[in-house]
């Protein structure tokens, strides 16, 4: 007998594909809605394995209704959307998808530097808007990126990525992790620093942290105070980490060049949100890991996980 598997996204057919052979699979079939919450806990009542998002909380509410969940595989290399220690009291396996997408995001990151750093979005509303009429000198002025300072808040394995690509851009690199990163800083010259000197030092700050119970609101209202006035913050990490209200209130104060966000405290944000009404916070809808080719990566991982399982062998990527 097949095994029960509910899928939360609608996903390419032909990924799914190989799944089929041992799983009696329910997938929601809406490609751009988020399976709705009490839809998920009535559909998951007989089954053995979920195939989640980000967007799906797997909790203690989530387990009572589910008392044949055996493995849960989430596509995201983050799995805040998950109790692990729940998970793992109940022997239920959780994997992510690690490793695929640290390139893709890394160079997502940059993206958001150089497009808060040259007011490239600006500059393209601007022109679109009916505004260009001729040339001044200080007309859509920006910052070099070139020889600055960067910051990164966590050097893992994103960190490390978007640190050799600052490297390709003449920059100095400093950066603050939990742990020193003596072979990066030997091989590299990245230069360790204390947090908060990370702060002050810094031209632009990226956060690469992820998101835990001990750096939400890591940068608030007193660490935003510490930046440079001129200072370029980029979040590609998680919602949370950095408080929304503290941020608008430092920027509507003039303080900050500007900002770059990938993620909210709330996804989707919602289009009243403050920081949505300032020309210099570049936003985007959490698309860190949107490139075909590693949506697809991760997409596998899953499936190699899930297949691993149905065949009784050792499950990779697991979250411990």
């Amino acid at each position: 007998m097949k095994k029960k598997l509910l899928i939360t996204r609608k996903l390419p057919s032909h990924i799914i594909e190989p799944l089929r052979n041992y799983y009696d699979i329910a997938e929601w079939s809406e490609e751009e809605a988020i399976m709705p919450r009490q839809r998920l806990l009535a559909s998951v009542k007989d089954c053995e394995a979920l195939w989640v998002t980000l967007a799906d909380k797997v909790d203690e509410e989530l387990l009572a209704h589910a008392p044949n969940l055996k493995i849960v595989s989430t596509l995201s290399v983050g799995f805040n959307n998950i109790d692990v220690s729940a998970l793992h009291s109940r022997d239920i396996i959780a994997t992510n998808t690690p490793d695929v997408l640290t390139d893709t995001t890394a160079d997502l990151v940059f993206a958001l530097l150089l497009a808060t750093a040259r007011r490239i979005p600006e500059a393209e509303r601007y022109l679109r808007e009916g505004q260009w009429q001729g040339w001044y000198p200080l007309q859509l002025v920006g910052k070099d990126v070139g020889g600055a300072t960067i910051g990164i808040i966590g050097l893992g394995r994103i960190g490390q990525a978007v640190a050799k690509r600052a490297l390709g851009f003449n920059m100095n690199v400093l950066y603050y992790n939990r742990s020193r990163k003596i072979a990066n800083e030997e091989q590299y010259g990245f230069q360790f620093r204390e947090f908060e000197d990370v702060l002050k030092e810094s031209d632009f700050v990226v956060i690469m942290t992820p998101y835990s119970k001990e750096t939400e609101g890591l940068i608030g209202a007193r660490e935003l105070a510490l930046m440079k006035d001129d200072a370029i913050l980029i979040n590609a990490a998680r919602g949370g980490i950095v408080d929304e209200d503290a941020l608008y209130h430092v920027l509507k104060d003039g303080k900050l060049w500007a900002v770059g966000l990938d993620v909210f405290e709330q996804e989707p944000v919602a289009l009243n949100h403050p920081l949505l009404t300032l020309p210099n916070v570049v936003a985007l809808p959490h698309i860190g890991s949107a490139t075909l080719q590693t949506r697809t990566a991760m997409m596998n991982l899953n499936v190699q996980a899930l297949l691993a399982y149905a065949q009784g062998q050792q499950v990779l990527n697991q979250i411990h």
